[in-house]
């Protein structure tokens, strides 16, 4: 990292701002383009490594990238504000980001895929306890992403 003034190394403050995204963007290679999608999630951190998780239909071309390449890049931003200068040159902006990569795999065991989905409602809604009918554990596609690297930058 370039900034190291702005790099985030304490893993309570990474996991404090990753708590405070509401979407997590994974970005795909396909045979020479940069597919990049946006997607709600949820995590969870233990020992140190980092896991996200995502829901999503069961087809489409997010879902062929996953079966043709393990690997994907995650971008997930928060607290976006300009700060206004005289000149162009001087305006800058208050931010905090995370930028990565991991290994991205289907879940399909029906305990893990629940645990999965409850940790992505628990982000996004602060509720617990959700149920998960059985049609609609068959009806959705669940994967998650074990983070291989990540770095976190902040300017405040």
């Amino acid at each position: 990292m370039r900034r190291k003034d702005r790099e985030v190394i304490d893993n309570v403050k990474i996991n404090e701002i990753i708590s405070s995204c509401h979407c997590c963007r994974l970005g795909f290679y396909d045979d020479g383009e940069v597919y990049i999608v946006p997607l709600n999630f949820g995590f969870k951190e233990n020992d140190g490594q980092r896991t996200f998780y995502f829901h999503s239909a069961k087809e489409g071309r997010k879902i062929d990238l996953i079966y043709k390449n393990h690997t994907v890049g995650f971008e997930l931003d928060a607290n976006y504000e300009l700060i206004k200068g005289e000149t162009a040159c001087k305006h800058s902006a208050r931010f905090q980001s995370i930028i990565g990569s991991g290994d991205i795999k289907f879940i399909e065991e029906p305990e893990e895929k629940k645990a999965a989905l409850q940790t992505i409602m628990l982000h996004n809604t602060g509720k617990e306890d959700w149920e998960f009918p059985d049609a609609m554990l068959q009806a959705v596609g669940v994967f998650k992403v074990e983070v291989k690297t990540l770095s976190c930058k902040e300017h405040l």
